[in-house]
Formats: C-alpha cells, structure tokens, sequence
C-alpha cells in the first residue's frame, strides 16, 4: 500500500474511522524537511501494508485539518487509532527512527 493523500473533507473517514492505525504527516509542498522525510514514509507504508495506514495532508490546501489538530509547524506526524492520537512527534527523522516511533506506539 502507497500513502494516502487525505483532505479536510476525507480526513474522518481516512483517519478517524480507519480500521487500523494511521500514521498522518502534515506537510507542504515548499517544506524541505517534509521533502526529507517523504520518500521513507513511501517505503514505510510499503512495508506496512495494511498493517498502518500512512496518510498525508498538504497543510497549504487542506487548512481545516492541519487547524483541528493544532499544527502549528510542518511536518508534524501524529499516530491514530481507534480514532484517537496516541503519539506525536514534530520534523524529520531518518526512516529508523520513524520506523522504531511507529512500532513503539501501535
């Protein structure tokens, strides 16, 4: 499974309602950090495959989202499940120490 782009109109029924838990990065286009970080998210949701669900919401088009969860600066991943944040963290980090926070919370 590849990541899933999530919207402000999608984002409770992608996240909140999922199934299984949701890593959500909340990035922008111009962020270099969120640049950093992208291609071992892609490897990540690849590995996980339906295990995590890795969800991605571009802040600058889906304002609503990145509002409700209070980010404040990008990226920012938060860890869903059942509906609810379990864990958060804030800027890049190499894909093993991704690996190992995504591991550790669900």
């Amino acid at each position: 499974m590849s990541t899933v782009a999530v919207t402000d109109d999608t984002f409770d029924a992608e996240v909140k309602n999922s199934s299984v838990p949701v890593v959500v990065d909340f990035w922008a286009e111009w962020c270099g950090p969120c640049k950093q970080i992208g291609p071992a998210l892609e490897e990540l949701a690849v590995e996980y495959g339906d295990k995590v669900k890795i969800a991605k919401v571009d802040v600058d088009n889906n304002p609503n989202a990145a509002a409700a969860m209070g980010v404040r600066g990008i990226p920012a991943l938060f860890i869903f499940k059942d509906g609810q944040v379990i864990s958060n963290r804030a800027g890049a980090a190499p894909k093993a120490a991704l690996q190992s926070w995504i591991d550790e919370s669900i």
